[in-house]
């Protein structure tokens, strides 16, 4: 799924939470899918939360309502889902800011058609990435009266933004203000509740190592910055590190937890009910006697500011707290300046990021897996769509149905892209009633789907047409292939940045004047968060870290032309050591190798625009698919949709 810098099923050893998990999503999807072409009534709500405002015992004048969560997550519960609960706005980004007399949304190109449409005339569209669009401070300065109040919950919003957003609002006269009870809340008569579902205990075969060996690893980090006490707030960094997995995020197969690790100590910040479970509990080591270092004590999950508080009291002026500055501005602020230690990302993000020799291998064969279930997908389309009663929600189901087939699947990782005609345009489509099309022989079909399985996670868009593509749907696909084999046969130096080598997957399309409005790469987890950092391929310039062997992104160029058609070829690669004739500096190399192993429609492709390493690149490709695939599709006994392989990996020349 494009990412912008920014689950569940069936399983024997897991059956209850894996059962939950599905019946999370399938309430979130109704939650979240109210209808793209039928914008949310937002009067009444306004003028509630606007006289809430009104009426606290210090009125603000404008309130900032973001995305996320207390963890600053991408993907949130039902119960987070305040921006969309206000404003009618369903997508993964977005900021909501209402004042006095305005209500406005910023988010970024994957979602202007979509907020366009969710929204009612209330609100404006702040489009992120144009010109001519405003930031949020400039334009809360130009529509406020003087000395302003300006509030936000200060769980939901993380330091750093909290940072530049109060020095420019105080440059101008106003002031950004905490609010001690989110005013949404106030007004959302039918929040739900959070959810605490069981946990996962993971493996060593999936994992690696322990988490023991994970703290002290940490341990070694802090050591090195002087830190005597590590902060962590990400919920998939907290669930990395503990080597358990939850769903309580649909999705996301992470738990609401926070962890403050001390030299030698552990804390834990979690509803009881998640560790109730004897396996947990084994787990964990919490009705043993494990050594002080590796004694995990047990607390509230709503406990952990005072405890920081009570931390910070007893420290020493040369001690060191270290928290990432997208941790809440309520935790950070907590922490004395003097005190802290701040980085953009921890050590422990940066560490998931690197994934060790068990993890990779999960990695391969959860896609290998994957690639099986998209091969008998398109097996099943290409009879069913000439009969003329196929639709994007009847693909999403068939796509759910044969991953859940294969072994140790869990659910999906994102709500699937299954998008036909002018719905393919819009970059995070999801199919419902209101707007589900039949596919035709006539139009591009797109399909941008990924599951979790306990060996790891995939993401993997195809774009593929079932009758004769036009010229100009040729063409514009091949720039965007062009794009995608130059980016995954880049040779780069060790410690490149992933915005350095974007450009490689849009130099084809900018040299014919064309483009695309989201990232080119994100980072993925080990069954974890699809969207993972701290690496990433971006036109944006943000603070990614340098890519490193071990990591796995994905490589997925687009271009998207509205009310027609839109084109997307992702595929998820790891980062592998590249030999190279010279090593300049004695400086290793690096390159990509495919991890997704799903073929590329040929007959999307114009053959003559590839230049004769681009064809080579994309035979291999598919020589690997046969290779592979053909082999797991034998093995399970496939053979129809091994006759389909073979026949849509025959080489171009």
């Amino acid at each position: 799924a494009p990412y912008r810098p920014a689950v569940v099923t069936r399983l024997c050893k897991w059956r209850r939470p894996a059962g939950e998990m599905l019946a999370a999503a399938a309430g979130h999807r109704h939650h979240q899918q109210r209808g793209i072409m039928s914008p949310k009534v937002t009067t009444e709500l306004l003028k509630q939360l606007r006289q809430v405002m009104k009426h606290l015992s210090e009125p603000i004048q404008a309130l900032i309502v973001p995305s996320g969560d207390n963890h600053q997550s991408e993907y949130i519960a039902s119960c987070d889902c305040r921006r969309e609960f206000l404003s009618g706005f369903d997508g993964s980004a977005g900021t909501a800011i209402v004042t006095e007399d305005h209500a406005a949304m910023w988010t970024d190109g994957r979602y202007f058609l979509q907020a366009a449409q969710q929204m009612d005339k209330n609100w404006t569209l702040m489009k992120l990435g144009l010109k001519s669009t405003p930031t949020q401070e400039d334009w809360l300065i130009n529509v406020l009266p003087e000395g302003s109040k300006v509030g936000v919950d200060p769980f939901i919003i993380a330091y750093d933004q909290w940072k530049v957003l109060s020095k420019a609002l105080k440059n101008a006269g106003h002031d950004l203000v905490p609010v001690k009870e989110n005013l949404v809340d106030m007004i959302w008569k039918d929040q739900p509740c959070r959810p605490c579902k069981p946990l996962l205990v993971m493996d060593l075969s999936y994992t690696g190592i322990s988490w023991q060996e994970k703290i002290v690893q940490q341990r070694a980090k802090m050591a090195e910055r002087k830190a005597s006490w590590l902060m962590i707030t990400a919920l998939d960094e907290v669930a990395w590190l503990f080597n358990l997995r939850g769903s309580d995020i649909i999705y996301n197969p992470v738990f609401f937890a926070f962890a403050i690790i001390g030299i030698d100590s552990i804390r834990l910040f979690i509803n009881e009910k998640h560790v109730e479970e004897p396996a947990v509990r084994r787990h964990l080591q919490l009705d043993s006697n494990p050594s002080p270092d590796f004694s995990v004590h047990v607390l509230p999950y709503e406990s952990v500011l005072s405890e920081l508080r009570t931390i910070c009291s007893n420290m020493k002026s040369k001690e060191k707290v270290w928290i990432s500055s997208k941790a809440s501005h309520a935790l950070s602020e907590t922490i004395p300046k003097m005190l802290k230690l701040e980085t953009v990302y921890t050590p422990v993000c940066i560490a998931k990021s690197m994934k060790n020799p068990a993890e990779i291998e999960g990695m391969r064969q959860a896609h290998i897996k994957d690639a099986v279930a998209l091969c008998e997908l398109f097996v099943w389309l290409e009879k069913e769509v000439p009969k003329g009663n196929i639709t994007e929600l009847d693909v999403s189901d068939k796509a759910e149905k044969l991953r859940s087939q294969q072994a140790k699947f869990m659910g999906l990782s994102f709500c699937t892209i299954s998008s036909s005609g002018p719905n393919s345009a819009i970059i995070h489509y999801r199919p419902i009633p209101s707007t589900n099309r039949t596919l035709s022989l006539n139009e591009i079909f797109l399909l941008d789907s990924g599951a979790q399985y306990r060996d790891g996670t995939t993401d993997v868009t195809r774009t593929v047409h079932f009758g004769t593509p036009t010229e100009f749907e040729k063409e514009c696909f091949t720039y965007v292939l062009k794009g995608h084999i130059c980016l995954g046969s880049a040779v780069f130096p060790s410690g490149t940045k992933g915005h350095l080598i974007d450009s490689f997957a849009r130099a084809t399309l900018w040299e014919h004047g064309l483009d695309y409005l989201h990232g080119t790469g994100h980072g993925v987890g080990s069954f974890l968060n699809v969207h993972e950092g701290p690496c990433g391929i971006s036109y944006k310039t943000f603070a990614d870290e340098p890519l490193e062997a071990g990591m796995i992104l994905s490589d997925e160029p687009g271009y998207y032309e509205d009310g027609s058609f839109g084109i997307r070829i992702e595929s998820i690669f790891l980062v592998v050591p590249a030999q190279t004739k010279y090593r300049f500096l004695n400086r290793e190399s690096l390159r990509f190798q495919a991890l997704t192993l799903v073929p590329i429609q040929i007959k999307m492709v114009n053959v003559k625009l590839l230049t004769e390493k681009e064809r080579d690149w994309l035979n291999h490709y598919h020589q690997l698919c046969r290779d592979v695939i053909g082999a797991e599709l034998k093995k399970q006994g496939k053979m129809e949709t091994l006759q389909w392989l073979m026949k849509e990996t025959e080489p171009v020349s």
